[in-house]
């Protein structure tokens, strides 16, 4: 009996410590002060420079992230920080349609055989992570090797994570790449560079270049080519088959007034018309067009 109560003893001194919370350190890079959510929780500012302290459960699971940078607190628009501690598991989740700022995690243990590597996604093209569309909802029982990218295991009840925003200590350029959603190494092309009115804009592999470059921002807004005065135009009467073009870019004018939509249409504002890569061929060289908007048509979906 008397061994009994001691180990019982032993027992529930143990238990606090395995069950213990987790620290989690949440630094700001950012160039300006950052909204912080938990879960679609606001949490507060975190000034410029600085960091918090967070102690949450030990299988917390969920997202952390900033809606700085045109970010929605119900996890649209974001770079988030995701969590299933129950199973030691950590991932980015990234929104194609709009990135709003890079994020790091750490866990606070060393790599070892695979497991706690520290993540990043410093810009739109990252890779190694979860679309927002794709995040998962369900997880694999632990193993003895790793998970397969783009999740990642920390074993350890007690084990802290640093997550930075912006960990280039700037927000992203506002420049971005237009990729059909069936290709990310397809990109959004003006055609040789010609940077002069009525030039076709068609698809291309992704070269990094700057005829591949172009400013656009979710809801109403021009698609504008980076660093020119040129715009993605269409026709004053918009029509099925019509071929896209870049044009001298003008305010109000409804052939450059596009709207970027929550399902990754770039769509003319108000006509019904959307852009489309025509007859779904990805082949360098071939024309986009505009077509009337159809509903789950990956011919009209775009990520950026």
């Amino acid at each position: 009996m008397q061994f009994s109560s001691k180990f019982l003893a032993l027992a529930l001194a143990v238990l606090p410590s395995a069950l213990a919370d987790r620290t989690f350190v949440i630094n700001n890079a950012c160039p300006s002060d950052v909204p912080l959510f938990i879960n679609a929780q606001s949490q507060g500012i975190i000034p410029h420079g600085t960091n918090v302290t967070k102690t949450l459960p030990s299988d917390f699971s969920g997202l952390i992230y900033s809606t700085a940078n045109g970010g929605s607190g119900t996890g649209r628009l974001v770079t988030s920080a995701g969590f299933h501690l129950d199973n030691g598991y950590y991932y980015i989740v990234k929104d194609d349609t709009h990135f709003n700022m890079g994020v790091e995690v750490s866990p606070h243990a060393a790599t070892s055989n695979g497991f706690c590597p520290q993540l990043s996604c410093a810009d739109a093209d990252c890779t190694g992570v979860f679309p927002l569309t794709q995040q998962p909802q369900s997880f694999p029982a632990p193993g003895n090797s790793p998970p397969t990218s783009p999740l990642f295991e920390c074993p350890g009840a007690n084990i802290g994570f640093t997550v930075t925003f912006c960990p280039t200590q700037s927000f992203p350029s506002d420049a971005h790449s237009i990729h059909p959603i069936a290709n990310r190494n397809k990109c959004l092309d003006v055609r040789g560079n010609v940077q002069a009115n009525g030039t076709p804009v068609q698809i291309y592999d992704c070269n990094g270049s700057a005829a591949q470059s172009w400013l656009i921002s979710p809801g109403s807004t021009k698609v504008q080519l980076a660093d020119t005065t040129f715009c993605l135009d269409a026709s004053p009467t918009p029509e099925n088959g019509v071929g896209m073009k870049i044009w001298e870019c003008f305010d109000n004018l409804p052939a450059q007034q596009w709207f970027l939509t929550d399902d990754n249409r770039i769509a003319l504002e108000n006509q019904g018309f959307c852009l489309d890569l025509t007859g779904g061929i990805l082949t360098n060289g071939n024309q986009v067009q505009t077509w009337q908007c159809t509903d789950n048509d990956n011919n009209q979906a775009w990520v950026l």
